[in-house]
């Protein structure tokens, strides 16, 4: 679904503990902490609102993942158990990050394990939001997997990610969805800027993560910063 998902922390230190433990240790430890799917970066206006669910293998996983968080006296935000109203497989158990984001470990018939399963957001306008994702779907590989006016769902058949109505709403999350190629990276930014969104990076080669890392960015209509990225090395 995602080539990563990066979320700004208030406390580095707090928060590296909190998803190290979560997840184990990342795969990169500098200037900012990366796990592959999700990184974090420090900022004085963290992401708030948000929710992260993680695949795992088995329930017996779910259990075990939500005690050893809730036993490192991390608040739940909800005991391990079946969700029907999302699936008929679905367990799911919840806690909270701490900067108050939910952070489930979930499994199911189609969870991926050690994977961002999907991400749920707040909007306050679910309509404009899934009229930027449209705008963007082709080029990053998106559908819709559920319509309804307070409830958008995109998927690559996958995981997925959803915008939810609410107030307060879902605030400074970084969604960044892998390109095949350059051309894929500047058909999305064209897209999107054709279509009245907000340039928040031309299409461009960004050494400073690594050789070959081409991207472009826009702002989608809740102000998230949008990437499609290809690595060509």
């Amino acid at each position: 679904m995602f080539d990563h998902v990066t979320i700004r922390v208030s406390d580095r230190t707090g928060s590296r503990r909190f998803y190290g433990l979560a997840l184990g240790e990342p795969l990169y430890d500098g200037d900012f902490v990366d796990w592959g799917e999700l990184s974090l970066v420090e900022g004085s206006v963290p992401s708030r609102r948000l929710h992260l669910a993680f695949g795992v293998a088995e329930r017996t996983d779910v259990d075990a993942w939500w005690r050893r968080m809730v036993e490192a006296g991390y608040t739940s935000d909800g005991e391990p158990g079946p969700r029907p109203q999302y699936g008929a497989t679905y367990y799911g158990g919840f806690v909270l990050d701490p900067d108050g984001n939910s952070v489930e470990a979930v499994h199911h018939h189609t969870s991926r394990t050690d994977a961002l399963d999907h991400l749920w957001l707040r909007s306050r306008d679910v309509a404009a939001q899934k009229r930027f994702y449209e705008t963007v779907a082709q080029a990053v590989g998106l559908r819709v997997a559920h319509d309804e006016p307070a409830r958008v769902r995109f998927t690559d058949g996958e995981g997925s990610f959803t915008f939810v109505a609410g107030e307060p709403v879902t605030e400074n999350v970084h969604l960044a969805f892998a390109a095949r190629d350059r051309e894929t990276v500047h058909e999305f930014h064209r897209a999107a800027v054709a279509a009245g969104y907000r340039d928040n990076g031309e299409p461009g080669e960004r050494p400073q993560y690594h050789p070959g890392y081409y991207a472009a960015y826009v702002l989608d209509a809740d102000g998230h910063n949008v990437e499609a990225v290809f690595h060509d090395r």
